[in-house]
């Protein structure tokens, strides 16, 4: 019986387990990292929506704000937005906007798409992740709110 030779055979043992193992850890770091940036910017954004929708002078100019707010947060932690006028929505509780101590809620969410997913994949099947946030303000007790219709 001939003795087998087994020289270089552990090298690509190493190497085959090596990118078994570290090829899906490496991508579950991207994902979740893409998706804690996601929820960093949605929560920024919705905070910031709702701080600058109740000291705008009128409810055009608050929403606009609000939506630059919303850009502003998802530039900063370089996720990309395709629309922030549809990602923030804004609704004034217990009254009407503009009311002096009347609450508003900010709703940001956004659908963050799996990394190194082709498009023509994400188009049949859906790889996103819905990422949700919601901030509250308050409309200033005894601020002169008479732009606001």
């Amino acid at each position: 019986m001939s003795a087998r030779r087994d020289e270089g055979s552990a090298l690509v043992e190493f190497l085959g387990a090596s990118l078994v193992l570290l090829v899906p850890l490496v991508y579950l770091v991207l994902t979740v990292g893409r998706v804690q940036a996601a929820s960093f910017a949605a929560e920024s954004a919705a905070s910031g929506a709702a701080r600058v929708f109740v000291v705008a002078p009128g409810q055009a100019s608050g929403e606009a704000l609000a939506v630059d707010a919303t850009r502003l947060a998802f530039e900063d932690q370089h996720i990309p937005l395709d629309d922030a006028a549809s990602a923030v929505s804004l609704s004034c509780l217990g009254g009407t906007c503009g009311t002096s101590g009347t609450a508003v809620v900010a709703r940001v969410r956004v659908e963050v798409a799996l990394p190194l997913v082709p498009a023509f994949v994400r188009a049949h099947v859906p790889l996103a992740v819905p990422v949700e946030a919601t901030a509250h303000g308050t409309f200033p007790r005894y601020a002169d709110l008479t732009g606001w219709s």
